[in-house]
């Protein structure tokens, strides 16, 4: 079992929506009084597979990371009911690969 403790916000450029995400999260690991998670948001080339324990990204960029163990699949980026539900999930998986759609 992989522990969360950097979670990688994506997207295209790693400026808009992968920061709104961000900000999301965090605000959502507040909520959950999760602590001790670092957050971080970057552009699709900027990270590889042991970059981060969990990658957090829109159903846009899916295909670009197949390859990608543990990942979050958001279908609306902003909401933060789909993240906080997502990221519950992520937080209870027991195996070392995941996909949450």
């Amino acid at each position: 079992m992989v522990t969360i403790r950097r979670i990688v916000c994506c997207c295209g450029n790693g400026l808009g929506s992968s920061l709104i995400v961000q900000m999301n999260l965090e605000k959502v690991l507040a909520d959950l009084n999760i602590t001790g998670v670092q957050v971080s948001h970057h552009s699709v080339s900027e990270v590889y597979e042991y970059s981060a324990d969990l990658f957090v990204i829109g159903k846009d960029l899916e295909a670009a990371f197949l390859a990608m163990p543990r990942k979050i699949i958001l279908q609306d980026i902003v909401s933060k009911e789909e993240l906080k539900e997502k990221l519950q999930k992520a937080f209870k998986m027991k195996t070392e690969e995941y996909c949450i759609r």
